[in-house]
């Protein structure tokens, strides 16, 4: 009986941790933050629109399901006004800085051409638009754009206060600078709403660009002053104290923290661009990883901080971010499916294909909305219509 007593307080112990698991509870930030870095490594790999498309609607199908009620998790659509913005500037300046154009191109329309002097030789102002320049550019700004929302995707789902609790001792001496940078997009999309509700309210007649000017300086000095605030609210409490380091520590731990950081940048770079070694790039990121965790280690001795209800990091938060990984590594590997149909030459101009895999492995994304626990809502208090109305229906006789 009891190998049998000890299976069953086993399995009940797995479900009962399964069943909290999926009660409505915040996923960790740094999920999320994972999951969205992932998407954006697989946009980078990619020129592909039909790609670039289905990552727009895994973003968007997410942050919908599992946004919660905060101000600034309604950032998300002023993301994608700003990727809107970036496509349209970023085919303006080709069409009037035309370069490029071959004899094989679908002339649009010609604008006037501005003759420019020696020194400038390449580029010219106006001239013919083609209809291939006119979609490089749409594709590349595209590609630009979809990398913003998914910032603005980590910034709508995960909690910038709570994302600022798992940072590492040796980074506490940037804590106020980290806060203030965090909680600037945050905090100024619920300024935003703050500025636009007050106007509302007192009759605001002017729209469009005219309430531009209206809006803007409010809205910059309330975003900054209430981030300041908070940087200085932290720092007051002791965020960012150095504690019993010595200054020759201190700067061993910044001294590994900036190389380490150095050696990422220069790995990233040379693992998404093709035209660089990949021995270069996995060199510099291996580097930058271990001076970077050497860093950590060093500066985490010397901090001793406690934490009030720490976040979990359970099943959820291991699928969460799986699921962004697995989008990267097979947008990242090319192998399995042709990889030039992830760059879709344009001459000749055709239909771009959409390969199987890739598209497989972005969808494979899209189940973090259904791996994630279901956000909290906060208790919103009945009208007190409502209320007598309920207390008269349980008070009335049967």
């Amino acid at each position: 009986m009891g190998p049998t007593r000890t299976g069953v307080t086993r399995h009940h112990g797995f479900f009962h941790r399964l069943a909290v698991s999926r009660l409505p509870r915040s996923l960790h930030p740094v999920a999320w933050w994972l999951w969205a870095l992932a998407l954006a490594t697989a946009a980078s790999r990619t020129s592909n629109p039909l790609l670039l498309l289905l990552i727009f609607a895994v973003l968007g199908f997410v942050v919908t399901a599992r946004r919660t009620d905060a101000p600034w998790a309604r950032a998300f659509r002023y993301y994608l006004y700003l990727a809107l913005l970036v496509v349209a500037i970023r085919v303006v300046f080709r069409t009037v800085f035309a370069s490029g154009i071959t004899a094989e191109d679908h002339i649009l329309f010609r604008l006037p051409h501005l003759p420019t002097p020696d020194w400038y030789a390449g580029i010219q102002i106006g001239g013919p638009v083609s209809l291939e320049a006119t979609l490089s550019a749409a594709v590349d700004g595209l590609r630009l754009a979809c990398l913003l929302c998914c910032i603005g995707a980590a910034n709508s789902l995960a909690n910038p206060k709570r994302a600022l609790r798992v940072l590492p001792g040796a980074l506490y001496e940037l804590g106020v600078a980290v806060t203030v940078s965090l909680s600037v997009a945050p905090q100024l999309v619920e300024s935003v709403q703050r500025v636009a509700r007050a106007r509302r309210l007192r009759a605001g007649r002017a729209r469009g660009f005219g309430a531009v000017r209206a809006i803007v300086m409010p809205v910059l000095h309330d975003a900054l002053d209430r981030s300041l605030r908070l940087a200085a609210a932290m720092d007051a409490r002791g965020y960012g104290r150095v504690g019993t380091a010595t200054p020759g520590s201190r700067r061993l731990t910044g001294v590994l923290m900036l190389t380490g950081m150095a050696g990422l940048c220069v790995g990233a770079y040379g693992l998404l661009d093709p035209g660089v070694p990949r021995p270069v790039g996995l060199g510099g990121l291996g580097g930058g990883v271990l001076l970077c965790v050497a860093g950590i280690a060093l500066g985490g001795r010397r901090v001793s901080r406690s934490r009030y209800r720490p976040d979990p990091w359970q099943w959820p938060e291991w699928t969460v971010a799986g699921c962004g990984v697995v989008t990267a590594v097979v947008l990242g590997a090319g192998t399995g499916y042709d990889p030039a149909a992830l760059n879709p030459s344009l001459y000749p101009l055709h239909w771009p294909s959409l390969p199987a895999l890739p598209a497989a492995a972005i969808l494979v994304a899209a189940v973090a909305a259904v791996a994630a626990p279901t956000p909290p809502r906060p208790h919103r208090p009945q009208p007190a219509a409502a209320r007598r109305e309920s207390v008269d229906t349980v008070g009335a006789p049967s």
